[in-house]
């Protein structure tokens, strides 16, 4: 193996949480880091993460895909001959879409807190979760924007409110840019949550701007690389699970010390459920995405746009680009927060959201 394509693993390794000790010292102080943070206080240690109820239900896309969908809310706990599972007892539908590398489970908190009001729809986006692999299929942006439109026509019998993090907003985004005529009358609010209209591939990721533009060169053909030999990367990366939990910790969560151990494994567990094939397959959408120009057709309905201070991932310039497109939008910045916001600051996340409905007035 040349010294170039060692270089081009070791950058995607970091990439997808692949990476692994090289050296004796180095692993040293991994174990060392990781039973610092995780003999820390741990408020979430209780916390009964992917045990949420809700019913369960199976979606076939257009395009043949099965889309794991659950549908949580007031009338899905009581028996139907008392009224459950009609769709009608809560006049509002919350559509959760997670983010790229995670699941419906990522919408834990809100799910958890929105539900005993509003009827709510949680959703794995193809490919993620408990979702079909869509293999050698469609995972462009816009296909998810249709996958949400099919989830709107199944499961939100009346007006609703969007919500998006990362990926999920992007889709949400393809959704106005694709299926305009739904904003205004059946979706009544949006929120966008540490998400990006474009311009990802130009994140510098915190790094020096030489080393950024020597990462945004190799990526591309090093991801689709590694996507090839898939099934040995991830061997590597369940090998490597303590380094994986030091990355998504740093990456994703912010400069708090009291972020919780158990909601760390939390996400890192989404993040290494999801196969290398999947990551390599959805990079390119992501790195092309481009939907600045279909933000005014949220013009219509009260939007939300929310980011922390410290996300690396979406940083909050291109939360304040999709503001300035949408000057009649609510723009929240929370310090201390990375790119995991709905996770790591679950309340201002769940305050902001009710707000929102509280403007939707439905």
């Amino acid at each position: 193996m040349t010294t170039t394509t060692r270089r081009r693993f070791g950058i995607a390794g970091a990439l997808v949480g692949a990476a692994s000790a090289g050296i004796a010292a180095a692993a040293m102080a991994k174990r060392y880091a990781v039973g610092r943070i995780r003999l820390r206080p741990d408020l979430e240690a209780s916390e009964p993460f992917g045990e949420l109820g809700g019913s369960s239900h199976t979606l076939i896309t257009s395009d043949g895909v099965a889309l794991h969908v659950e549908v949580d809310g007031p009338e899905e706990r009581r028996p139907q001959e008392e009224g459950g599972d009609d769709g009608h007892d809560a006049p509002l539908t919350v559509v959760l879409c997670h983010g790229y590398c995670l699941s419906l489970e990522s919408w834990h908190y809100q799910r958890r807190d929105l539900r005993e009001h509003h009827r709510v729809v949680v959703w794995d986006q193809r490919s993620h979760g408990r979702s079909q692999r869509a293999v050698s299929g469609d995972t462009s942006i816009d296909r998810l924007g249709d996958d949400l439109a099919e989830v709107l026509d199944q499961f939100v019998p009346g007006p609703c409110v969007l919500v998006g993090h990362s990926m999920g907003g992007m889709t949400i985004m393809a959704l106005a840019d694709r299926h305009p005529e739904l904003f205004g009358d059946r979706v009544r609010g949006v929120a966008l949550i540490a998400t990006s209209a474009g311009k990802l591939a130009e994140l510098t990721l915190g790094l020096p701007a030489l080393v950024s533009k020597a990462v945004h060169k190799v990526a591309p053909t090093t991801v689709s690389m590694l996507g090839r030999r898939g099934s040995l990367v991830d061997r590597t990366r369940h090998a490597g699970s303590d380094i994986a939990f030091l990355l998504t910790r740093y990456m994703a969560f912010g400069d708090s010390k009291n972020v919780s151990p158990t909601l760390v494994d939390f996400a890192e567990s989404m993040i290494r459920a999801t196969p290398t094939e999947v990551v390599a397959d959805f990079y390119p959408a992501l790195m092309n995405h481009d939907k600045l120009s279909a933000l005014h057709v949220l013009d219509p309905v009260p939007t939300a746009i929310m980011v922390g201070d410290q996300d690396w991932l979406t940083p909050p310039d291109h939360s304040r680009a999709m503001a300035e497109a949408l000057p009649k939008a609510q723009f929240i910045e929370v310090p201390d927060t990375s790119h995991l916001i709905q996770l790591e600051r679950p309340g201002a996340v769940t305050d902001a959201l009710r707000d929102l409905i509280k403007r939707v007035g439905v």
